[in-house]
């Protein structure tokens, strides 16, 4: 995640003593709003916890009021202060800091504790509404969302939660997966926008984690659902007689095994709902009406799972199965201003390049012979009074990686994107998923317990319904030249650093554990 203060406001005022508030973004987005003084705190406890010589310096407290160049400058030093702590995997990942970003997101938002209803979308547009508090993290709405489903715990751990902007044509743009330091509900509210929605969609990258996955229902019918989107918006390619046999297999999932089981009849404490064969797997519930016009029970429509799980096997063999597609963008490769569409899945990241000529080329870009990367924002300086906060403006956002061309020659490529912190996260999680895998150690995992050590229940559960049908496959898709041959064809090229003062990025560096263990059969 990218933590910057790019600007400070004066505050206070009628009768209360003035003081400097400085405004944490994350992602280019206000977080929160706190004062040195709460600050100070924080780094009090994180010293206390972890010691001295783990936490980094921060900015010395001054006797006499700040002149203007001295705000600037203490804004300059908290700012590389929450990066070191959000950077160390110790103190970003504590509860301590946690807690204290999600407090500080509460009270700048002004959103008192109280009992809500969340709406939380899974891939196929289906809404589940959660009952929840506003002051409850990711983890707490996650547990809701998995109680609501009766998604099994130790199946929790493979999904996630994503703040994702809804597009006029019904596709997800993904600005960022939700993270444990802040309050999903204060999150999506507080941008006011009602394109702003939190989805539900699996977190790993290898597709062999679908067997785990598929072991239970209703991990299946969410993988289903996820699958037939990706294919409807092209993020996964098909071609005519994919496409055939992928909606062959769907009918048999939509008409042709749908059976409904007997009715259960909440009136009659004698009846309950026969046994039902362990393989079938709930489609949807209908309500049935009772006596009086009441609602009666529910009938459940079910199906044999067979033709989801033949439809995924498929799936996977498809290029760009499991990849996340992001908005169309710009790169400086293999030239600069090159439109892109990027994707991001097994372990690499894909370009669709427009060149200048208006050719269009792909590419990929390993995961494991990327060095480094770092993302860089930028937000124009105030031209206003000292002390003043800079002008409303998009915040330019960019990723470059510094990649390995050839056995012996790194270069640095970059991506303008608004979605460049979400590309960072990729990134990130595909060289844990690696390692984790080359320790010899798995994803699979339950859930951390909270409080009691169970996972909060819902008294109703909701089934995952079946997506409509594909419709047909969209043949002004154009064909792509291979990139590959252009790889090692450009001169090698390094970034720049700013020192420009409306620079607030160049400290958000990540170095790739995995690049480590790269040998020459790689290359």
């Amino acid at each position: 995640m990218h933590f910057s203060i790019p600007e400070t406001e004066t505050r206070g005022g009628d009768g209360s003593a003035a003081y400097v508030a400085y405004n944490i973004h994350v992602n280019g987005v206000l977080h929160c709003r706190v004062r040195y003084s709460q600050l100070l705190g924080l780094h009090e406890q994180l010293r206390k916890e972890y010691g001295a010589n783990v936490v980094p310096a921060f900015p010395p407290k001054k006797i006499f009021t700040l002149t203007p160049a001295e705000v600037e400058q203490r804004r300059e030093q908290l700012e590389k202060y929450m990066q070191a702590v959000r950077q160390d995997p110790t103190l970003g990942g504590s509860e301590i800091f946690n807690s204290f970003l999600r407090k500080a997101q509460q009270e700048t938002q002004q959103i008192p504790t109280e009992e809500v209803v969340l709406e939380v979308l899974l891939s196929n547009g289906q809404k589940v509404k959660v009952t929840i508090l506003t002051s409850d993290q990711t983890e707490d709405v996650l547990e809701a969302v998995a109680s609501k489903l009766d998604l099994p715990d130790d199946l929790v751990g493979y999904f996630s939660l994503f703040l994702v902007r809804e597009t006029k044509d019904g596709a997800f743009s993904f600005v960022r997966k939700l993270q444990e330091f802040e309050l999903p509900y204060v999150s999506v509210t507080s941008l006011h926008n009602p394109e702003f929605r939190i989805i539900l969609r699996k977190s790993y990258w290898d597709s062999s984690y679908d067997d785990d996955v598929m072991e239970h229902r209703v991990g299946l019918n969410l993988l289903y659902a996820q699958t037939v989107s990706d294919i409807e918006h092209g993020w996964i390619l098909v071609n005519k007689e994919q496409h055939r046999q992928l909606k062959s297999l769907q009918e048999k999932v939509s008409k042709k095994e749908v059976r409904r089981a007997q009715c259960c009849d909440w009136s009659s404490p004698s009846t309950r709902l026969a046994p039902l064969p362990c393989e079938l797997v709930v489609l949807s519930l209908w309500p049935v009406a009772g006596p009086g016009g009441m609602l009666g029970g529910w009938q459940p429509v079910l199906c044999f799972p067979g033709s989801s799980l033949q439809f995924i096997r498929l799936a996977q063999t498809l290029k760009y199965y499991g990849y996340l597609k992001f908005d169309p963008c710009i790169t400086d490769f293999p030239e600069k201003g090159c439109h892109v569409v990027v994707s991001a899945g097994n372990n690499e990241l894909n370009f669709q390049v427009r060149l200048p000529n208006e050719q269009i080329k792909e590419g990929s870009f390993k995961v494991t012979r990327m060095r480094c990367w770092r993302v860089t924002s930028s937000v124009p300086m105030s031209n206003g009074p000292s002390g003043s906060s800079p002008a409303k403006s998009e915040v330019k956002l960019e990723l470059a990686f510094e990649y390995l061309m050839s056995k012996d020659r790194l270069q640095w490529v970059t991506i303008t994107s608004p979605q460049a912190i979400m590309l960072s996260i990729c990134l990130q999680s595909m060289v844990d998923e690696l390692m984790v895998k080359k320790s010899g150690g798995s994803i699979r995992k339950m859930f951390r317990r909270r409080m009691n050590g169970a996972l909060r229940r819902s008294d109703s559960q909701q089934a995952v319904k079946s997506p409509p049908l594909l419709d047909s496959p969209d043949a002004s898709r154009e064909p792509m030249a291979k990139l590959s041959s252009k790889l090692t064809s450009v001169s090698l090229r390094g970034i720049s650093h700013s020192s420009s003062a409306n620079d607030v990025g160049a400290n958000d560096f990540h170095g790739n554990y995995a690049f480590e263990g790269i040998g020459d059969e790689d290359l």
